[in-house]
């Protein structure tokens, strides 16, 4: 009776799936932030911090994105 080795199964999700997610984590970032920009705005009585925390909010989604995708590309060398 022979023992037949599995083939192991990475624990990591394919490369492709890790990026079904990043619609709604992009937009999950932005709207939070906007969110925080109305809170601030409410609270201060000011008109300008929506714009201004909406705007980040764009580039840290945009550097969360970035991220992955060099870590993705570097796990495949």
């Amino acid at each position: 009776m022979s023992l037949e080795q599995k083939p192991k199964k990475s624990k990591s999700p394919n490369k492709y799936l890790r990026f079904t997610g990043i619609a709604f984590q992009m937009g999950g970032t932005i709207l939070l932030g906007n969110y925080f920009g109305k809170w601030l705005d409410e609270k201060y009585a000011t008109d300008y911090w929506e714009q201004v925390v909406t705007l980040f909010s764009v580039f840290v989604a945009m550097y969360l994105i970035i991220a992955q995708v060099i870590k993705l590309s570097k796990d495949d060398d």
